[in-house]
């Protein structure tokens, strides 16, 4: 897996899990405030955030969050890596080349901080997305320069927050088990990205009242748990390279790290693997979605 690691293939392969984590009572408290709360005089603008290879693109029209958006919408996922851009182009290309089912998309390449401080995307938007990203950013940081972007009374969707609990099992040694997921969830709180501080493994419960010191209001909140396992004996869709995925960010995340015999790590590894490989390995991340409304 470290060789043959593709980054794109693991936003791909993790759809399907997306698709049964998230919330849908936060969904759907979504859904009705887009029909009842934002414009249906004009084409609605909305802005996603670390979009990636555009899975939630994909997702908000199969799944007809704007399906009632009568003037359509304008919607603009922005990345700042440009191999997720492509891809995001070449499995948008029907939505980006002509609005099909009244969504138009426009993909850019661009620093999430460098895209907010633009002074023509303050208040521009009417909704904005981040999926699967809050936790990787530094969150007093990040939350206030997205928020601003949006124009009062205008709404938020912020999915697959961390929250401070991963179980990989069956368990192999519960010390041992315990000791890595501990060192893994440390190293998202001291990560440092650029020479400043991004992440935070419990994002999740830290966002509630971190919007509302910026002034937000929740709307629904609720928790969108990874949970992976085979059925009969075999894993949907991708996601057995989704686990491999896994087991490849902790590798190298904790590869040399001096709390952690390197053969018993080692072993540890191989073990998770043969069990994936034998369809054995549950995975369970802990995660919250948030929608609500920007204050006015």
């Amino acid at each position: 897996m470290t060789d043959a690691f593709d980054f794109t293939r693991y936003l791909a392969s993790k759809r399907t899990v997306d698709d049964r984590a998230l919330n849908r009572h936060v969904w759907q408290t979504l859904a009705d405030a887009v029909e009842s709360e934002l414009p249906r005089d004009r084409p609605l603008r909305v802005l996603e955030v670390g979009a990636g290879i555009g899975t939630m693109v994909e997702r908000v029209v199969e799944w007809g969050l704007f399906a009632r958006s009568a003037f359509g919408v304008d919607y603009t996922a922005i990345d700042s890596e440009e191999s997720n851009i492509e891809v995001a182009r070449r499995r948008l290309a029907h939505l980006t080349s002509g609005g099909e089912a009244g969504l138009r998309v426009q993909l850019e390449t661009a620093n999430l901080y460098e895209f907010a401080a633009r002074q023509e995307n303050r208040q521009r938007f009417d909704l904005i997305i981040a999926h699967a990203l809050l936790d990787l950013l530094h969150l007093p940081t990040a939350l206030p320069g997205l928020l601003q972007m949006v124009r009062p009374t205008g709404l938020f969707y912020f999915s697959i927050n961390f929250d401070g609990a991963t179980l990989f099992l069956p368990e192999v040694d519960p010390a041992l088990d315990g000791r890595i997921e501990a060192l893994y969830h440390h190293s998202m709180d001291t990560r440092i990205t650029d020479g400043q501080p991004s992440g935070d493994s419990r994002t999740g419960r830290r966002l509630f009242h971190a919007l509302r010191a910026c002034g937000a209001e929740v709307l629904a909140a609720g928790s969108s748990d990874w949970v992976v396992h085979s059925v009969g004996g075999a894993y949907p869709a991708d996601e057995a390279y989704f686990l491999g995925c896994i087991l490849h960010f902790v590798e190298s995340t904790l590869r040399g790290h001096p709390e952690l015999d390197a053969r018993e790590f080692e072993e540890w590894l191989a073990m998770r693997r043969q069990q994936v490989a034998c369809g054995e390995l549950m995975y369970v991340a802990h995660q919250l979605d948030y929608c609500g409304r920007v204050g006015g």
